[in-house]
Order: C-alpha cells, then sequence, then structure tokens
C-alpha cells in the first residue's frame, strides 16, 4: 500500500495535464461550440426578465414544488403547454472564468487524489503499470464522466453534448 501522501506529485501533475487537455479541446479543437444554442428573441427573452432580478441558482419550470402539486390541475395546464425548462441564472458583471479555471484544477486535482487513493488502497507496492493506468484511469473516467448522464436522465440534457464531455472524460 502506498501512503497517499506520497502522491501529491501525480496528482499535480495529473490536474494540469488535464487543465492543458481540457484547454485544447474548449479553445483549439472547437467541438463544443455548439453545446448551447440561442434561444429564439433572445433579446425579448432578456429584457423581460432582467427587471425581475432573479437570484442566481438552478430554477425549473413550471415549478411544482411537490409529488402533490405534480397532480394540480393548473400544474398540468401549464406543464402540457409548456415552456418546460431548468434555468440556470449567474450573477451577471465581470468576466467569471478566472474563478472557474481556479474551481476546474481544483476540481481535476480532487479527482486525480480520489483515484490514487482508490489505486494506494487496492494495489500493492510495485504494482505493475498498466494494471495502475487501469485502475486510475477507471477511477478518473468515473470522477469526469459518469455523473453527466444523470442530466441526460433527469434533465433531458443534450445527448450529443453529454457524448461530447463523457469522450472528454475518457481522454482526461
Amino acid at each position: 500500500m502506498v501512503p497517499l501522501s506520497a502522491l501529491w506529485l501525480p496528482v499535480v501533475v495529473s490536474a494540469v495535464l488535464v487543465f492543458v487537455a481540457s484547454s485544447v479541446i474548449h479553445m483549439a479543437l472547437g467541438y463544443h461550440n455548439g453545446d448551447y444554442g440561442p434561444l429564439p428573441r433572445e433579446d425579448d427573452i432578456i429584457a423581460a426578465l432582467r427587471p425581475m432580478h432573479i437570484p442566481p441558482g438552478d430554477y425549473f419550470l413550471p415549478y411544482a414544488g411537490g409529488m402533490a402539486a405534480m397532480k394540480d390541475p393548473v400544474f398540468q395546464d401549464k406543464w402540457s403547454k409548456g415552456p418546460v425548462a431548468t434555468l440556470t441564472v449567474m450573477a451577471p458583471g465581470g468576466n467569471f472564468m478566472g474563478a472557474q479555471l481556479a474551481q476546474w484544477v481544483l476540481y481535476a486535482a480532487t479527482i486525480a487524489l480520489f483515484s490514487g487513493y482508490v489505486a494506494s488502497r487496492t494495489l500493492p507496492l510495485g504494482a505493475n503499470y498498466l494494471l495502475v493506468f487501469r485502475v486510475v484511469g477507471a477511477t478518473a473516467f468515473m470522477g469526469y464522466a459518469l455523473g453527466l448522464w444523470q442530466m441526460v436522465i433527469w434533465y433531458k440534457r443534450s445527448l450529443s453534448t453529454t457524448l461530447k464531455s463523457t469522450f472528454d472524460g475518457l481522454l482526461y
């Protein structure tokens, strides 16, 4: 068993490599450029929402609040007429990429740390490289990709976007 403290360098290197790979994927390759599209009459929607001062957060519309309310004919009418949507509202203002990139590096380091933890507890000291690669790779893939699929199941996220992000997880 390898002590987790001995894995700090592979964790840091892994996080940096994932950061570089994701930068190449998103800035050079551009296959995620079409993941989100514009809403029809975007300017009208922005003008309608702006005065509401919606706080940052995740929203669902129409919103029922519970199973009993979903049986209410008023809710069912709203649902059948649409639109039905999930909405994430972000704080307006300046560039937010710096904070997001820092969080992304921390996320990558966390996945590397947990992948290293699993390997350090399941593999013997001096284990074959391929065995280590398989355990760490499978664990990291689970961290980067498998959780995305619940968004397809429950919130109808685009299948193509999720498949592309799952492929990214395989690369990471």
